[in-house]
């Protein structure tokens, strides 16, 4: 696979972002980064942990510690390319047209970071079968925030189980399925995307997302032939991150 992020490789991990897979990350090669959706009742807000404190430079070690399914060390992605990414991601955003158009909304919703929180990302690229990993890991002031974003996006997701989106001259339909899938967060949520381009062009990303007192951890997998199977090696990567919770 080549490395090198191409328009359409922005549109498609932009609307990684937008299913809910960072639940509200909103990076570009480290998102969803930087993110899925699916009609699920509200999880009920977790109890408050004691809430620690981490750097941007303390996630990107957590991240240092994970390596994929062939036990390959995942790549911590520079700061200054995921605030690259998130204002991409922003800018695609701005002129998308969503159809149903309610949905725009709730991509509006995903795509933010919350005010005051510490991030880091981290990839994993394999050419053998063309898939690429994502993590993403988010440290709160309010570890409430996070929850109640995850909680919303699943409500909404509701009413965006199938939508379309317009942005830099490409369609994307997206299909979203939900996935049962656990981690050792006190919230968890997990979803198979498939998004489909108007050149027949298809790309699937499963999601799993785990929240554990203000650390909030997405691993996302793409790829043509992603499947739910990939739900145990995303959740491993999870429960690494969320072990220092």
């Amino acid at each position: 696979m080549q490395r090198r992020i191409t328009p359409q490789a922005v549109i498609l991990v932009a609307f990684l972002a937008l299913t809910g897979c960072g639940a509200g990350s909103g990076t570009a090669t480290a998102t969803s980064a930087v993110t899925a959706a699916a009609a699920q009742t509200a999880t009920p807000t977790a109890t408050p942990t004691p809430m620690k404190t981490f750097s941007n430079a303390d996630l990107s070690g957590l991240l240092t510690t994970l390596k994929d399914a062939q036990g390959k060390p995942l790549t911590v992605v520079p700061s200054a390319q995921i605030d690259q990414g998130i204002l991409k991601a922003k800018e695609v955003l701005k002129t998308a047209v969503f159809t149903p158009v309610a949905c725009k909304s709730f991509a509006d919703s995903n795509a933010q970071i919350p005010d005051g929180s510490t991030y880091a990302g981290a990839t994993s690229i394999s050419a053998t079968d063309k898939t690429a990993t994502v993590v993403t890991v988010i440290a709160l002031k309010d570890a409430q925030t996070m929850t109640e974003q995850l909680n919303k996006s699943k409500a909404s997701a509701a009413k965006c189980k199938t939508f379309t989106i317009e942005a830099a001259g490409q369609k994307i339909t997206t299909e979203t399925t939900p996935v049962a899938a656990e981690t050792n967060g006190d919230v968890s949520f997990a979803a198979l995307t498939k998004q489909h381009l108007a050149t027949g062009q298809a790309q699937t990303a499963l999601t799993v997302t785990g929240i554990k007192g203000n650390l909030a951890a997405t691993a996302v997998k793409t790829g043509p032939a992603v499947t739910q199977q990939a739900s145990a090696e995303l959740t491993k990567l999870i429960n690494t991150v969320l072990a220092h919770g």
